[in-house]
């Protein structure tokens, strides 16, 4: 059965930004339809219902390759594992905290924060700037809602890039804030580290910051304009080091955005969001991935396209109760690897999903 939810569902749309997405805060609690918990054995998954009251169905886990068929594929993604509490969310991302548990940051006003003790109960946190972020206004035209952050830890300290935009323009920065604690209030401000002008030819949003094997740091972001651009990054100061911008993805000036970079094996990977996100159950989102030996590519997708033509391989779509699923966080766990992601339900809520992120022998990834 469906679990009920809590709280009336929050308008998809408000503080609607560059890509039509809006801040979320607020709190649903359930599980979607059908959903499944990642965090159970895959035996348990296939024999039974949830805790939570959510039937589960017949597992995608362990299919090596999909049908090309866009349908047939769609309706073999597994729905998102059950989670509870504060789940209203766009554009998550998680970090490992070390001393236990999780700290989750995602769009929203003066950048929203949630933390987690076990990946499935959730509750609202703060934000990382209680008291405003008045540096940003001439980015956002005064909104405080402050875009697709990113979280990582690194030397004792708490990391985030985060933008800041207005709707449909690409006059847009990212900064950086550092926290030894990642609590709400403690981060402090280090400044811009890139913006885009109306001139420019990509779009200063949706960070994503990467160490390499050789412990070189990298920030990828991008959306819409050339796509997907990759800068050199200063460990020391988190600062990007010169320049020089690297092209890893795009789609001819088409809807691409939202990088992320993890190394899994020999391989880098980046997946990245086509399509269209924050249209309530008309989202079209869905998470494509490309992979290469070298973190500034080239990417190429299953079948050899590169992503800088286009290519990508699918790895999530919309299916069943799941609206353009997206966004996505890939970050390596005790149990597994794990995707997060927001996707939109029937009645336009935005909701938190996660999924193990699972590869298939020929080093695929595919959603659990």
């Amino acid at each position: 059965m469906t679990p009920r939810l809590l709280r009336p569902p929050l308008s998809p749309l408000r503080g609607a930004r560059a890509r039509g997405e809006g801040i979320v805060a607020g709190s649903e609690s359930g599980a979607a339809p059908g959903s499944r918990s990642p965090f159970l054995s895959r035996r348990r998954l296939l024999g039974g219902a949830l805790a939570a009251g959510a039937v589960a169905t017949t597992s995608a886990a362990g299919v090596l390759w999909r049908p090309e068929s866009a349908s047939a594929q769609a309706a073999e993604y597994p729905y998102p594992g059950a989670v509870t509490g504060d789940t209203a969310v766009h554009d998550p991302s998680f970090v490992k905290r070390p001393g236990g548990g999780y700290l989750v940051a995602h769009t929203g006003d003066n950048v929203a924060l949630k933390t987690s003790t076990d990946r499935t109960a959730f509750r609202n946190a703060g934000s990382v700037f209680p008291g405003g972020a008045p540096w940003t206004t001439e980015y956002t035209g005064g909104s405080r809602n402050l875009w697709a952050p990113h979280l990582s830890y690194h030397n004792g300290r708490y990391y985030l890039y985060y933008s800041a935009s207005s709707f449909g323009s690409n006059r847009s920065a990212i900064f950086l804030a550092t926290s030894s604690s990642g609590d709400s209030g403690s981060w402090t401000d280090q400044g811009l580290v890139i913006e885009s002008q109306s001139s420019s030819d990509f779009n200063a949003i949706d960070p994503h910051m990467v160490v390499d094997e050789q412990g070189r740091w990298w920030l990828a972001f991008g959306s819409f304009w050339s796509g997907i651009k990759m800068i050199a990054l200063d460990p020391a100061t988190g600062k990007r080091t010169g320049n020089q911008f690297l092209s890893v993805a795009g789609r001819g000036g088409g809807a691409i955005e939202a990088p992320t970079v993890f190394r899994h094996g020999g391989h880098y990977y980046l997946f990245v969001s086509f399509d269209l996100c924050c249209r309530g159950a008309e989202s079209t989102y869905r998470v494509m991935v490309g992979r290469s030996t070298d973190v500034t590519g080239p990417y190429t997708d299953r079948n050899g396209t590169p992503m800088t033509s286009g290519g990508g391989t699918e790895v999530l779509a919309g299916h069943g109760s799941i609206h353009g699923p997206g966004h996505q966080d890939v970050f390596a766990d005790d149990d597994n690897d794990i995707l997060a992601y927001h996707y939109y339900a029937d009645d336009g809520t935005a909701l938190l999903g996660i999924n193990w992120l699972l590869w298939d022998s020929d080093g695929w990834p595919y959603v659990g």
